[in-house]
């Protein structure tokens, strides 16, 4: 089965506000991979689970055309109100069931979200819609390995960033885990025999206190435990600006500077 987190329009402003761009470092690792394995013209690129649009604007100044999919109506309707390039549309659809001619899409690609697609399903739908040397490319990074740091001396705050995931966790399932492992069951999963995963791409991110704390709010993990106990999540929230302050980040509009370890499963479909 799949799964449909982000369906809530209050979770998809905070999603589109908070939420942070794929990378420069990963964008070309993608078209790099793609270049090599298919060749230009680049014509067009599929986002699935696309939310709000970040990765669907980075890809669209190099496609002829970009489509973001999503399952919500609500994530999709905060993408379609940001500014962007002409060149991008948006559907509604599961990953798995693609509104796709066989043989038509140049890049299949996911930004943080395959691992809540049917993987069976979605391969098999990729499989098809891919042009001969059309390629994959599901990208993501791990919770496990961030570290989150202070720009004024302060130094390491990673404690604090250890202490939400271990408040969030439970929160989580499977799929959380999934992505966790660098989307190993999926890259397995793949039948193409060209397949490899690019890992450790290091990136540094700035954010201020505030946009720290609505980060944490955008995880599924944190709306699930919202839900569940709305005082308690509210609560956490409270507690991280505490913490923040025992450690000398005495601003709400402090900057912090959250490091994160990017990966890239790639693959690419035989002639």
């Amino acid at each position: 089965m799949s799964f449909r987190l982000f369906e809530g329009k209050e979770h998809a402003d905070i999603y589109q506000k908070y939420r942070f761009d794929p990378p420069d470092e990963v964008k070309s690792i993608i078209l790099s991979y793609l270049d090599k394995k298919k060749g230009r013209p680049h014509v067009l690129a599929v986002d699935l689970g696309c939310g709000t649009g970040q990765n669907t604007r980075v890809l669209a100044p190099h496609f002829q055309e970009v489509v973001g999919i999503d399952v919500s109506e609500a994530q999709l309707a905060v993408a379609r109100r940001v500014p962007g390039s002409p060149n991008i549309t948006y559907r509604a659809s599961p990953a798995e069931d693609l509104p796709f001619e066989d043989g038509s899409v140049d890049l299949v690609t996911a930004a943080s979200a395959a691992h809540w697609f049917n993987t069976d399903a979605f391969l098999k739908e990729a499989e098809r819609v891919l042009k001969p040397r059309g390629c994959i490319a599901l990208l993501g990074y791990s919770t496990t390995t961030c570290e989150l740091h202070c720009n004024n001396g302060t130094g390491d705050l990673t404690e604090v960033l250890t202490e939400v995931w271990d408040c969030l966790m439970p929160y989580g399932n499977k799929q959380v885990e999934v992505s966790n492992s660098m989307l190993q069951e999926i890259l397995e999963a793949i039948r193409f025999p060209e397949k490899e995963r690019v890992e450790n791409i290091a990136v540094k991110t700035r954010l201020s206190v505030c946009d720290f704390l609505g980060y944490v709010q955008s995880f599924s993990m944190y709306q699930a435990y919202s839900k569940a106990d709305p005082e308690a999540a509210k609560t956490m929230i409270q507690r991280i600006q505490q913490r923040f302050l025992e450690m000398g980040v005495s601003s709400a509009e402090k900057e912090l500077e959250i490091w994160q370890k990017y990966f890239c499963v790639l693959a690419s479909k035989p002639e």
